[in-house]
């Protein structure tokens, strides 16, 4: 496994979800619980995962501002319903923002388009 996906979320299903979907695809995954975290480990990441419910609105910018981790690709999801989150998330830099249930479906797609 040479990919690294970070995911920044507490949800225990949630973390299972991607745990599994990670591993099927062959792709390391590990999971942050603070922005200072996250930046340390978002570091040669593939991707970062973010639960838009969980993550701290200023991990985005700090993502998108530091040399190492500008171009990584940030993967959001949040309920539907949130469209002030998902608009915030999409002014901070979050690349792709989907629904909740979107996100569960495309999780497969999400990790496979990872593995090497």
């Amino acid at each position: 496994m040479s990919q690294k996906i970070v995911a920044v979320l507490s949800d225990l299903i949630f973390i299972v979800k991607i745990s599994d979907a990670a591993k099927r695809a062959g792709v390391a995954v590990e999971f942050a619980k603070s922005a200072d975290e996250a930046l340390e480990k978002a570091k040669g990441a593939a991707a970062v995962i973010l639960d838009l419910n969980f993550a701290p609105p200023e991990l985005m910018p700090r993502l998108r501002s530091g040399a190492d981790t500008r171009s990584i690709p940030l993967i959001g999801y949040v309920s539907h319903v949130q469209t002030d989150v998902i608009n915030r998330a999409r002014e901070n830099g979050c690349d792709t923002v989907m629904a909740r249930s979107a996100f569960v479906k495309m999780l497969e797609n999400i990790m496979q388009s990872f593995a090497e």
